[in-house]
């Protein structure tokens, strides 16, 4: 895939979403789909969205027992998305479970990248919640080194880290980087972030952008701000 914005639809239910794509008439924006979304309005949501003719990012950052998760991925496989995610910290038995899941029969499947570290966490808050001591760029290095070796496409990193990733796990490796606000955007409950165009310039394949686009006075103006500042 080209690199990309991804829209974060962070919406409580089908009317507020349908709302709000009905505002795109040209180019359809790839939109994330998460957990909020999804459990109000269930699988049907996403299909409704794909048959629209939107790319999607499911985010529902699966973390369980490898069989568990291998079920649950061949479930969501069915869904015909374009992109999946799951929890790095649940270990390389449980992506690899993942991955035989959520192929098809015939060889297809869905991207499938793991979340390292969340964008709303920094290293006080590692340290003192998780205990994990070590330096959080390290951190996320050794789990994206773990998704790579489990055979995941990439992985979710704020985009401070992205270059970092692509160093250690080669270009072909995706990047999917929340965390992005406008210069002039307040940060919200994201301690590490970036510009749109600053993304671009550190190596980011997808940015993943909400409030700033679905809270914008005008979010279809807002959209295509981001194209031109990350994917022209």
């Amino acid at each position: 895939m080209d690199r990309d914005v991804i829209v974060a639809l962070d919406f409580s239910g089908r009317e507020e979403v349908i709302s709000f794509l009905d505002r795109f008439s040209g180019k359809k924006p790839f939109v994330k789909i998460g957990m909020e979304l999804y459990y109000a309005e269930g699988p049907a949501i996403v299909k409704e969205i794909k048959e629209r003719g939107h790319k999607i990012f499911l985010d529902l950052k699966l973390h369980d027992i490898p069989n568990t998760v291998e079920k649950a991925m061949r479930v969501l496989s069915r869904l015909n998305v374009d992109m999946v995610n799951l929890h790095a910290a649940g270990t390389t038995a449980m992506m690899e479970a993942a991955l035989r899941g959520l192929t098809r029969e015939d060889g297809t499947r869905p991207l499938l990248i793991a979340v390292t570290q969340l964008t709303s966490t920094d290293q006080e808050s590692m340290e003192k919640d998780l205990l994990i001591k070590e330096p959080i760029a390290e951190v996320v290095m050794h789990y994206a080194k773990t998704a790579k070796n489990a055979g995941l496409d990439g992985v979710v990193c704020s985009p401070l880290e992205a270059a970092k990733v692509h160093e250690v796990c080669g270009k072909e490796f995706l990047t999917v980087t929340p965390g992005v606000r406008f210069a002039e955007n307040d940060k919200g409950d994201q301690k590490r972030v970036m510009t749109p165009e600053e993304a671009k310039k550190i190596g980011s394949d997808f940015i993943v952008v909400g409030r700033p686009i679905t809270k914008a006075a005008d979010p279809v103006a807002a959209y295509e701000r981001c194209i031109r500042e990350f994917a022209e």
